[in-house]
């Protein structure tokens, strides 16, 4: 079975690469199965109904999000129906939302969980490392892969090493550049630090480089502004043997210098 997890959509830029490559790719690289980090989707923050609908629409199994999942208070309003929606499971328990799900693919259970990290982040959500225990005493699946959105790279690093064995992978989101560490570890569990992001080619994270580096240079808040211009498509391919084992994972990359 060959999985594929699309990094951070960013902006409608992120939704155009995802309309136009990602029937390419699964064609090419044999898709059984499409994940997607869609926190940034609707203008850079948050999802809106309409949006969520493109992407199921469009193939994707299953949503993650991450820091900036209720920056669009839509989201309140159709949360308890989008049956393919996953919000950080460590999130405050005063929030909405399922933070793992299961689905059925050619026979095999897949799970997915969704994990906040905590260093320089907002602190609020409940500790990942302890949050995930929850749900692997009882996860009887197939098939487990974790997006842990976290921004520092060590943090990620240690859940990897966490969850080596318990899980199938455990792929990092948030920071939308991707890192060349991709691996297998070394009781089974495949891992990389952050898939990328799947949005605009020319900018500051996705954002419009001018007016991130006035806001660095002055320290004055600058209006945030997703960046126009090319795009770029970000994922990773997780292939999975007959006994459910990670034996390859690939880095995908396609952008104005990078083609399909």
């Amino acid at each position: 079975m060959n999985i594929l997890f699309i990094g951070d959509v960013f902006s409608s830029i992120g939704r155009e690469m995802i309309d136009k490559y990602l029937p390419k790719v699964k064609q090419k690289y044999h898709v059984d199965m499409v994940i997607a980090n869609v926190e940034n989707a609707t203008h850079g923050k948050g999802l809106m109904k309409k949006h969520y609908e493109e992407f199921l629409f469009q193939g994707i199994s299953l949503m993650t999000m991450g820091n900036h999942t209720f920056s669009k208070k839509e989201l309140l309003d159709y949360i308890d129906e989008a049956d393919r929606l996953i919000v950080p499971y460590n999130q405050p328990r005063a929030l909405p939302g399922v933070g793992s799900r299961e689905i059925s693919i050619k026979g095999k259970r897949v799970r997915v969980t969704n994990l906040l990290g905590l260093t320089f982040m907002d602190g609020k959500s409940q500790n990942p490392f302890e949050a995930i225990d929850d749900i692997l005493k009882d996860d009887q699946s197939d098939i487990h892969i974790v997006d842990f959105h976290a921004e520092a790279t060590s943090e990620k690093i240690a859940m990897g090493y966490y969850l080596d064995g318990q899980v199938s992978a455990v792929l990092g989101t948030h920071t939308h550049v991707p890192t060349a560490d991709e691996k297998i570890l070394d009781k089974g569990t495949a891992y990389q630090s952050d898939v990328g992001m799947t949005g605009p080619y020319v900018s500051v994270i996705g954002c419009d480089k001018e007016t991130i580096i006035k806001r660095m240079k002055t320290g004055l808040m600058t209006p945030f502004q997703p960046a126009e211009g090319e795009g770029q498509f970000l994922a990773t391919l997780l292939c999975f043997d007959q006994e459910n084992q990670c034996e390859k994972i690939e880095r995908i990359c396609i952008d104005p210098y990078h083609f399909l």
